[in-house]
């Protein structure tokens, strides 16, 4: 990856990225792309979110599927790290916790691929924007 040496240079790296996001999203049919929030406070940190992020971050394009994996702040779910928080298109969140490599693995072909469920389901104790 590049270096970043001015906010120019990360203006360009997001324009990219967003122009890619664009193309998948039109060659998908228009489809909603699939919404990963991988929570990366400490907690999550050190409970070995960072490496479950750069697999989905890796895996996804390889399965052929689209998706944008961000990180976020604390959760709220501590005690379950490490969480992520799923979107389906034109479905609410999930999120799921206790996530290392297997579990993620297991998400991705049964829940994004199959919308199937799969053990690790946290209740959201939060309301949705509306």
């Amino acid at each position: 990856m590049a270096q970043i040496k001015s906010v120019d240079d990360l203006k360009k790296i997001r324009a990219s990225i967003q122009e890619k996001n664009q193309k998948a999203v039109a060659n998908n049919d228009n489809m909603e792309i699939i919404k990963i929030n991988v929570a990366m406070a400490t907690c999550g940190i050190a409970s070995g979110a960072k490496t479950v992020m750069n697999f989905l971050i890796e895996e996804l394009p390889k399965r052929n599927i689209i998706a944008n994996v961000k990180q976020t702040g604390c959760m709220g779910y501590c005690y379950a790290e490490p969480t992520l928080e799923i979107t389906l298109p034109n479905e609410n969140p999930m999120v799921f916790g206790y996530v290392d490599l297997k579990k993620a693995d297991e998400i991705i072909e049964k829940f994004i691929k199959k919308g199937e469920l799969v053990d690790g389901i946290i209740p959201i104790n939060y309301e949705l924007a509306k």
